[in-house]
């Protein structure tokens, strides 16, 4: 497997809303390794990770992830800020942040062992309540 990263600026800035996906492809399967997430302005922001219910159908401009390594193959999975039909509200979440009303505040949350992305699936980065739109950054082994 393979080191895969990618950086964000979210645009979705509502609360009880996904404001990224990370996505697998029908071929493979993905593994979270961290997570960084930034406010861009100065908005007290709660945020939550989680698999949700549905994943999101028909993302408007998915970015595949970037191999570290460029000698590794491209990339599989997605990010996606914006779908047709978002995806739906995590049950539990795995980490929940809570950040202050002040630019770049943030936090980078790790897996050590990775959170897996089953193959066709996703995990959220949940807006819990009304955020600005935040820098965030992922890694992943592929």
């Amino acid at each position: 497997m393979a080191i895969y990263s990618l950086a964000n600026l979210t645009t979705a800035t509502a609360s009880g809303a996904a404001a990224l996906e990370l996505r697998t492809a029908a071929t493979d399967r993905a593994a979270l390794l961290e997570l960084g997430v930034f406010l861009n302005a100065a908005t007290a922001s709660i945020f939550g990770v989680g698999r949700p219910a549905a994943i999101g159908m028909t993302p408007t401009s998915p970015i595949t992830w970037l191999a570290e390594d460029p000698a590794n193959p491209a990339g599989t999975a997605q990010t996606a800020l914006a779908w047709g039909t978002g995806p739906t509200v995590p049950a539990n979440f795995f980490r929940r942040v809570n950040l202050p009303a002040t630019i770049g505040a943030g936090v980078i949350l790790s897996f050590p062992r990775g959170l897996v992305i089953a193959i066709s699936s996703s995990l959220v980065l949940w807006n819990l309540s009304i955020v600005s739109a935040v820098n965030c950054h992922v890694m992943g082994d592929e």
